[in-house]
């Protein structure tokens, strides 16, 4: 049975912001090595797979950004959305135009994030052929669930249940239900109660499996995959077959509602590497526990900064020298046209500036 992966790499990525622009959002730049977000993911994906088996689900405006960063990878394996409709849409279109190019097959499909952090791509490749070949050996729907080691408010949380006996050598779990973002008090309660794990976003199924999933429990998607499965061989189509499909997520659309949903923890060190304090977790800090990252060029930022007496901030430079002195918990970051300096743990609140650039018609900075 063929297995393939396809990358969702479409976000907008605004809690980067102001790196992370429309025109080159996070999944587009090198925030953690000299590899953009996106090359990350595909390199880790060769012990299991080639590039052949490997498509990336991105934006029209991204096709020729995604050609330029994966020049090897092959042009129809990239599949563009006409808009973002969330990743319900997103994954169906993956599902139709898999469907469309292998009449008959009933392919094994990982459904992955584009911009995550992973620190143990062995442990990685273990999990995920774990979670493909369950996935290629019963009709269900496969999550892959991260141990949680703080009460993070940011990730959805799954409940795990029965413990399901498998011939795989990973642990399976039934998932008893989905929890999105819980507050404070809710997400510590559940790491004292345990038998929770942090929803990766990481998905394995068959196209039969989830063909009937959307068809059950999202039959205004469902219903119309055949019409999309046409429309992949007549792109003036597709656009309109697309903006028809309800505006949703999988989590909310399948995920919470099915109930042959199975996960597999996985011990990969993994973040999701969400917001720019994220990065203080996963990049080396100073003595003071300050960290500076890449510049938007992809090389160390130029002239290092000069953090005098200043504990606990996040430096982002694009070539200029950049100053601090007795400040703490900050985030300064520094692009050529626009300057970010806000509180460690604020970055939820970006989307309001970018609001605001939007009512004031700036749009040259978003």
């Amino acid at each position: 049975m063929r297995q393939v992966a396809a990358i969702m790499a479409g976000g907008r990525g605004e809690r980067f912001w102001p790196l992370s622009r429309q025109g080159r959002p996070k999944q587009f730049l090198p925030l953690i090595s000299e590899k953009t977000m996106l090359q990350e993911t595909v390199s880790r994906l060769a012990p299991l797979l080639g590039l052949e088996d490997i498509y990336v689900v991105t934006g029209q405006q991204y096709a020729q950004c995604v050609a330029e960063q994966l020049p090897d990878l092959p042009r129809e394996n990239i599949i563009l959305e006409p808009e973002g409709r969330d990743t319900a849409p997103c994954i169906a279109l993956t599902v139709a135009y898999l469907s469309y190019r292998y009449p008959g097959e009933d392919i094994t499909l990982a459904i992955l994030p584009a911009d995550h952090l992973i620190t143990k791509p062995d442990h990685f490749s273990q999990t995920l052929s774990g979670a493909f070949a369950l996935a290629a050996a019963e009709p269900v729907l496969v999550t892959i669930g991260m141990s949680p080691n703080r009460p993070e408010t940011g990730y959805g949380y799954i409940k795990c249940g029965e413990k399901v006996p498998w011939s795989g050598r990973h642990f399976v779990y039934r998932v008893q239900r989905f929890t999105e973002k819980p507050d404070r008090t809710t997400a510590e309660t559940f790491l004292q109660e345990g038998g929770f794990l942090w929803n990766s976003g990481m998905f394995v199924w068959r196209l039969s499996t989830i063909t009937q999933a959307f068809q059950r429990y999202l039959p205004e998607i469902g219903n119309a995959l055949s019409t999309l499965c046409a429309a992949c061989g007549a792109p003036d189509t597709l656009p309109q077959v697309f903006s028809s499909l309800p505006r949703i997520s999988i989590d909310y659309g399948v995920m919470e509602k099915a109930d042959n949903v199975y996960v597999i923890p996985g011990d990969f060190g993994w973040d999701d590497v969400g917001t720019w304090s994220a990065l203080a977790r996963v990049l080396k800090a100073d003595a003071n526990e300050n960290v500076t990252i890449m510049s938007t060029s992809g090389h160390a930022v130029h002239q290092e900064p000069i953090l005098l007496g200043s504990k606990r901030c996040v430096i982002s430079g694009n070539g200029r020298l950049v100053a601090a002195l007795g400040v703490e918990d900050l985030i300064i970051v520094d692009t050529e046209d626009a300057l970010l300096i806000c509180r460690r743990g604020q970055e939820q609140e970006l989307k309001s500036v970018l609001e605001q650039l939007r009512r004031q018609q700036l749009t040259a900075y978003l």
